[in-house]
């Protein structure tokens, strides 16, 4: 499956419609940051949320939200009839070596929670690695994980297979 994580912008728009993808998640993506920070904010920008999400929905592409697990943000989500929502487990992941993880452990379990009960798939990414792992995939009604950077360093030692073989 081809999936295009995107920023809501009319020239990656045209730019999907184009490559026709499976589907696309919509990102809060700017060019001076090396990775996202944290969810895009479809509550301050729903109208233009909401162009993309149709503009996709109208030629078969399924569209995704990486929101922050933020109560506000996941009934915009459901309002906006984006199938998918991907939690940014950022928060979590920044915090997990410190012991001081579970207030963002539990907004993440709340927030899957939340969106199971508004029939939104929910997915999980952003910085999940090999230590957390264990307690991510925990999360209630989990479909999908989005794991890049830590299964792609690993790779560089032991080969994919025995990266993603480790992860799983």
């Amino acid at each position: 499956r081809l999936n295009l994580e995107m920023a809501c912008t009319e020239e990656m728009t045209e730019y999907a419609l184009k490559l026709k993808p499976d589907s696309v998640c919509l990102v809060p993506e700017k060019r001076e940051e090396v990775t996202t920070e944290g969810g895009l904010d479809i509550v301050k920008n729903f109208e233009r949320v909401a162009n993309v999400v149709r503009s996709m929905k109208s030629v078969g592409i399924t569209t995704s939200l990486f929101i922050d697990p933020d109560v506000d943000q996941i009934k915009a989500a459901a309002e906006l009839e984006a199938p998918w929502i991907e939690l940014h487990t950022g928060a979590f992941s920044n915090r997990y070596h410190t012991g001081h993880w579970q207030e963002e452990w539990n907004n993440l379990k709340l927030g899957a929670e939340l969106a199971h009960s508004l029939n939104l798939i929910v997915n999980a990414g952003h910085g999940i690695n090999y230590d957390n792992i264990k307690q991510v995939k925990q999360l209630p009604y989990l479909n999908e994980l989005n794991i890049g950077h830590s299964i792609v360093s690993q790779s560089l030692f032991s080969g994919v297979q025995a990266a993603v073989k480790r992860m799983l």
